[in-house]
């Protein structure tokens, strides 16, 4: 008999994508789909169980169905649809996980245990080291919005892992997810089209396509094979990084530095008109940024994500349209100013080499470079 496998979160498009996806596997015998809303989208084959995973309700959907596998993607920073608040998301994220625990530390059935995280775990702060690893302590541990979430949610996690050491848990720390259809309020800043940044700052900035998001989701919810160990904490990024100001250059979209002390009142402002969320934490990434090592995602998952950060970046880009300035013309810009600085002075400043690095014809210079 083939696994039957549980998909919590399955009402956003990212859900219903990894639904449809692993209903193809060949040892996969049934998908059964969880939200609190039905979903607007199809999900294939897969049953769909109208149910609130704050509830204890969740016990009896694991039972009914002699569940084997949790995929756990309703862990996520944005309300669904207009009506959601922050105080339901975080209720989702904490009080939902804790219900599902308990279901799944309950039921005799569950053998795997995939949890979807994020590596806003790491936070984002001035002294943190050049890149993180799955072992390396965050300076300063977040304070609120959803990367606490996401520290509690792990807490939860790895306390489950104790009581039931039968179970493989694997806990995957996405980077931003990027792609045509993404929906996160990093996506929504990027397009606006003005970007406000933090004067002085230019952050380094890893990204994931949501292609490669579905494609280890179903890795991390089979059996091993092949020598792979799928359990474990694992950080899921493209290869390479890109700097704030690079993404601006490749999005046409021009950028207005804001003093430090102003950029939470921005926020506040943009939150109030409702065009992005704004929050402290994602200031704090648009200030500090953050880059995570890859290797135990290769090595011990054994996964190879097909998009670069830059290629991911560029497939978003694409999805949204032209900004305010070509592309190609501020290519050209920054090369002559370039010239100019190398011309005058004969040493390139640093400010002159982060631009030309901006180039968009740099993207095989710096996104293939391996974490």
């Amino acid at each position: 008999m083939g696994k039957v496998v549980l998909v919590t979160g399955v009402a956003r498009q990212l859900g219903g994508r990894f639904v449809r996806r692993i209903q193809r596997d060949p040892d996969v015998d049934r998908v059964i789909g969880v939200d609190a809303v039905p979903p607007e989208h199809h999900l294939g084959g897969a049953d769909f169980v109208q149910a609130d995973i704050r509830q204890p309700a969740i016990a009896r959907v694991l039972a009914e169905h002699g569940v084997d596998t949790v995929v756990h993607m309703d862990v996520t920073g944005t309300p669904l649809g207009t009506g959601g608040s922050r105080t339901s998301v975080k209720e989702t994220n904490v009080i939902g996980t804790m219900q599902l625990l308990g279901a799944c530390q309950k039921s005799p059935t569950v053998q795997r245990l995939v949890v979807k995280s994020s590596t806003s775990v790491y936070g984002s702060a001035p002294r943190d080291p050049a890149v993180f690893t799955e072992t390396t302590p965050p300076k300063s541990l977040p304070s609120g919005g959803f990367a606490k979430d996401a520290v509690e949610v792990e807490g939860y996690v790895r306390g489950f892992a104790r009581r039931r050491p039968d179970v493989a848990v694997c806990v995957l720390r996405f980077a931003n997810i990027l792609g045509p259809c993404a929906d996160s309020p990093l996506a929504d800043y990027f397009s606006l089209p003005v970007l406000p940044t933090v004067f002085g700052y230019d952050p380094r900035l890893q990204f994931v396509h949501e292609d490669d998001v579905v494609d280890v989701l179903r890795i991390a919810s089979h059996d091993p094979r092949r020598g792979t160990m799928n359990s474990g904490t694992f950080n899921i990024a493209g290869d390479g990084v890109l700097t704030l100001s690079q993404c601006s250059r490749r999005l046409g979209r021009p950028t207005v530095p804001v003093l430090l002390p102003a950029v939470t009142w921005v926020g506040s402002a943009l939150r109030t008109v409702g065009v992005t969320d704004f929050s402290p934490e994602q200031i704090r990434l648009l200030t500090h940024g953050r880059v995570v090592r890859t290797v135990q995602m290769r090595e011990t998952l054994g996964f190879e994500p097909k998009y670069t950060t830059a290629e991911a970046f560029s497939d978003f880009a694409r999805s949204r349209g032209a900004g305010l300035l070509p592309p190609e013309a501020i290519a050209r810009t920054v090369d002559r100013i370039s010239a100019l600085v190398v011309s005058d002075g004969g040493n390139v400043s640093d400010a002159g080499r982060a631009s030309d690095a901006g180039r968009a014809s740099d993207a095989s210079n710096v996104s293939k470079e391996r974490i």
